[in-house]
């Protein structure tokens, strides 16, 4: 049953587990570039006939400071920046296809940001051709990018559609005018309308909407309004995610104050609110704040336990192989991730130097793989088994000794070799999976090192 109590206890900063190990426990000490180039053409080897590849392209740059974003972004109103950022991020995917033994079959492609339509739809394409250029493309293949509403046009959406993509990401957040006055993300509903309707008149199969709770100035009536309003508008699938509050990371965070944003109860109750309407309005709960239509694929896929998580959240396509491009990207070979520099300057002159633009990585060993599995198999699952084998990781049995706290907490059940998610657990998904955390376990960090929710 879920107390108050049990609400208490559950919300503390832990991971959300895109990764394991996640990025702040990674050994860069075993790691270096010519190591992580022999990872990727194992993994794409062992993938690419088969499973084919993701790509991840990060395009940095807002024309404004959303203030609630702890994404790696670069402010400017100057479009001078886009060809010569997309030209390099083209030559940054020459240097892993001169890696790849054959052809690569590719079959996710996500564009992030930052704002992928503070880009011009020209310059989109331009990027999206460098890409796909001598390359195949998967027979289950999707591509997808994140857009303003705001800002994103007919011709991005015709554009980028001619060009294979057909899932739309719409980054709402709230549509309650304080809340969008605090946290500097303005759009209205009939823009969102707008380009909902004509994503579908063109072809688009899937339209998510983000929205956050516990930004700042929101209340359960202003929530109950968005909700309302988004439900009116009928996305295929709702990331409904709550706020991180990053200051020491994200300045921009500094705008408001702690005094500012919902306390741990309200939280909860906003949540729970919206939670409730979203289930009365026929969506599923995916689980990790993911809800969808019974027809959309992540719910097809949670329902048959394809469902996968990578660095770029919940997807139903599962490949060994992840690439990912541009400033801050993170790369994952299953066992390995590597990540790039962060500052466009710099990544700029490495790649024009030739040289990858890795800056850190970490090379996973067999108790991280192991451990990885089981976090893998929570998240997207809900359950997971173990084996005898399993038992003579040494890290993993003593983690196990966390288990039966959360079976009197009501969050799994647990059986001599398995476990599963609970109703109520299925809220907790990260505690579940940070009893299984070693890293984490093993050092409990002083500072802080994740959000709360």
């Amino acid at each position: 049953m879920l107390t108050q109590n049990i609400i208490t206890k559950y919300t503390v900063p832990v991971p959300r587990y895109t990764s394991y190990p996640t990025v702040p426990f990674w050994d860069e000490s075993t790691f270096n570039k010519s190591l992580w180039l022999q990872k990727v053409k194992q993994s794409f080897d062992i993938s690419n006939h088969k499973d084919g590849i993701s790509v991840y392209i990060h395009l940095p740059y807002c024309e404004s400071l959303c203030t609630y974003c702890a994404c790696n972004k670069r402010i400017t109103k100057n479009h001078g920046v886009e060809e010569p950022y997309l030209q390099a991020v083209i030559k940054e995917w020459k240097l892993y296809k001169a890696v790849f033994s054959a052809q690569p079959q590719l079959k996710e492609i996500h564009l992030g940001g930052g704002t992928p339509t503070f880009f011009s739809p020209e310059n989109l394409a331009l990027l999206i051709k460098g890409i796909l250029e001598d390359c195949l493309i998967h027979d289950d293949a999707e591509f997808s990018f994140e857009a303003h509403p705001a800002n994103t046009t007919l011709a991005h959406l015709e554009v980028l559609y001619a060009l294979g993509f057909k899932r739309l990401s719409l980054g709402i957040q709230d549509f309650d005018e304080q809340v969008q006055i605090m946290i500097n993300r303005i759009q209205s509903v009939e823009e969102v309308d707008i380009v909902s309707k004509q994503a579908r008149a063109i072809g688009y199969t899937s339209i998510n909407f983000d929205l956050i709770y516990g930004l700042p100035l929101q209340t359960v009536n202003s929530l109950t309004a968005t909700v309302e309003k988004v439900i009116g508008l009928k996305p295929d699938r709702i990331a409904f995610y709550s706020y991180a509050h990053v200051p020491w990371v994200k300045s921009g965070q500094r705008k408001f104050t702690e005094a500012d944003l919902p306390d741990t109860h309200l939280r909860q109750e906003l949540y729970e609110k919206g939670r409730e309407m979203l289930l009365a309005a026929g969506y599923l709960d995916i689980g990790m704040d993911h809800f969808a239509f019974a027809y959309d694929s992540l719910n097809v896929a949670a329902q048959s336990k394809k469902l996968h998580r990578n660095f770029m959240g919940y997807t139903h396509q599962y490949t060994r192989l992840l690439v990912g491009l541009g400033v801050s990207s993170i790369s994952d070979t299953w066992d390995a991730f590597a990540q790039n520099v962060k500052s466009e300057e710099e990544y700029l002159d490495l790649i024009n130097a030739g040289e990858l633009p890795v800056v850190k990585g970490h090379v996973l060993n067999d108790e991280d793989l192991l451990i990885r599995r089981h976090i893998l198999n929570i998240m997207c699952k809900g359950v997971t088994t173990w084996t005898d084998e399993d038992l003579q990781n040494d890290a993993f049995r003593e983690n196990l000794s966390g288990l039966p706290e959360l079976v009197e907490d009501g969050l799994i059940i647990q059986e001599p070799q398995s476990l599963k998610v609970t109703k109520t657990g299925k809220r907790f998904l990260r505690n579940v999976c940070a009893v299984f955390d070693a890293r984490l376990q093993a050092t409990k960090p002083e500072k802080q090192l994740f959000s709360i929710g």
